[in-house]
């Protein structure tokens, strides 16, 4: 636990160092996260408790006395599995409702401490990141550093870009419990901004407004203490939820990620144009149309033969060659449709092709806009699954790693802080780094949430099954020396062989 702890003093003494905080603060800051440690601290308690107890009593030579009096192993640890029973389902209740509430409380003393010592926010000497803004004072004094000397401010546009600069003397914090927003009080100052133009002969002249004040007022939102802890909160909000709220929260997040998605597909067709309903052709008023054209047809033959006739009979001679083929209007209209295109003019085209590639472009940017955008809602569902069988997880990590302690204990028969500490630590890191990269890969959804949360304790549980079954019969581990005698007897053997 003091290593757990001493680790986390190390990665937030940066965040809480220089800012004006009381060391009651910072005292119960790391008290609230000592149960959240716990979920580290308990699979390596019962591993290393486990090897040490069982480690004992066979270096003692209690398991001979207790086999020679007809008790078996699985006797023996019959009441320690009774008791790591009822630990794994104490460690399901304190993941449900203790860490849930410790992680509550340190998100809601840091919005405390932004609110009421808003200060805490602005380091002196150096730029403090905000949304949009980037702050710098040389010095803070006064009740709660509220009063500030020699402020900067650069404000930033959408694009990241320095837009425009405030400078003043002195400058104040206003905040309120009550309130999300911080006030800032500047004065005697001034204020320079450069002005964005479209037109490129506007550009060229630079434009810019300048102004000086007696007092200007901004309002900021609240900020947490530093831009990666707002992001690890952000993230471990799903750890702040018990399992009913997570399996409300699942669903809700499941139902409007599909009508996210619904709705954006059926705004990209409509936008495409294309997948457009089959209208059902009426075949009734088809017979009839083509009825209509054969009867046209007709009738202009028999007009073109009663031509013919009263020519002939007026000496008049028409001549019709008979080696020109009549036109097929049909096959010329075909052809004229396979490509709408050539129906336009040449500027046409042009303005068709840049019509068409501009419209696919704005698609490809709305749709990789909204795929960030669903990433982002896809991997907080995944955080909600990883979080609802982590807590089952954990407890059952408990039972598995005593099956895996207690058997090899009994197996290396060694007592004391020496070699079961050493084992103990290297089975633990095994299993604590499989449950990190598990976690991670789970979040960015390369493997499914609910493999990720049981994969290390899946891992185990074959390692246990082994030991038990070995510390059962009384045969102990494969030593590097059992290995080198194996090899030494199987090269005799066939140096024998090649002599006879």
């Amino acid at each position: 636990m003091f290593i757990f702890v001493f680790q986390t003093i190390w990665l937030f003494i940066d965040d809480f160092a220089g800012k004006g905080l009381d060391v009651v603060i910072i005292g119960k800051f790391f008290f609230y996260m000592i149960p959240s440690l716990t979920e580290k601290v308990l699979p390596l308690t019962v591993l290393l408790a486990s090897i040490l107890t069982f480690g004992t009593f066979a270096e003692n030579y209690e398991f001979a006395a207790m086999k020679a009096s007809g008790i078996s192993l699985q006797r023996s640890m019959l009441p320690l599995i009774v008791f790591m029973v009822i630990l794994g389902g104490v460690t399901f209740y304190f993941a449900n409702n203790v860490i849930p509430a410790s992680e509550q409380k340190i998100y809601n003393m840091r919005r405390n401490i932004a609110k009421v010592k808003p200060a805490a926010a602005i380091e002196k000497g150096v730029f403090s990141d905000f949304e949009g803004m980037s702050i710098k004072v040389e010095d803070k004094y006064g009740e709660q550093d509220r009063f500030l000397k020699d402020v900067i401010i650069h404000q930033k546009t959408a694009a990241n870009v320095n837009s425009t600069v405030i400078k003043s003397k002195t400058g104040e914090l206003i905040s309120s419990e009550a309130s999300d927003v911080i006030q800032l009080v500047l004065r005697d100052g001034h204020y320079y901004r450069d002005i964005a133009t479209n037109k490129a002969a506007d550009k060229k002249k630079h434009p810019f407004a300048k102004a000086n004040f007696n007092i200007y007022r901004m309002n900021i939102e609240i900020p947490e203490m530093d831009m990666d802890l707002e992001e690890e909160n952000v993230s471990n909000r799903e750890k702040m939820k018990n399992v009913s709220r997570l399996l409300k929260d699942m669903d809700s997040l499941e139902q409007d990620n599909r009508r996210i998605v619904e709705a954006f597909s059926k705004n990209i067709v409509y936008r495409m144009g294309a997948f457009a309903p089959i209208v059902q052709r009426d075949t009734s008023l088809t017979h009839k149309i083509q009825q209509r054209k054969k009867d046209s047809l007709a009738l202009i033959a028999t007009s073109l033969d009663s031509t013919n006739v009263s020519q002939t009979n007026g000496n008049t001679a028409a001549v019709v060659p008979s080696d020109i083929p009549a036109p097929n209007l049909e096959k010329e209209t075909s052809k004229a449709q396979k490509n709408i295109v050539d129906l336009f003019q040449d500027w046409q085209k042009l303005q068709l092709m840049n019509t068409a590639k501009n419209s696919v472009t704005n698609l490809l940017t709305s749709i990789t806009g909204k795929k960030m955008e669903l990433d982002k809602r896809y991997e907080i569902h995944r955080r909600h699954i990883f979080s609802l069988h982590d807590k089952y997880a954990l407890a059952f990590s408990c039972i598995i790693l005593f099956f895996v302690g207690a058997p090899l204990g009994a197996i290396i028969r060694k007592g004391g802080i020496g070699l079961p500490m050493v084992i103990a630590v290297l089975l633990f890191l095994a299993y604590y780094f499989l449950g990190v990269f598990s976690e991670n890969y789970s979040y960015k959804g390369n493997i499914n949430p609910i493999l990720g949360a049981w994969l290390p304790s899946m891992i185990m549980l074959p390692l246990g099954v082994y030991l038990t079954k070995r510390a059962t019969a009384d045969k102990g581990m494969m030593t590097f020396g059992n290995g080198l005698d194996r090899l030494k007897r199987l090269f005799t053997k066939k140096d024998k062989n090649a002599t006879a």
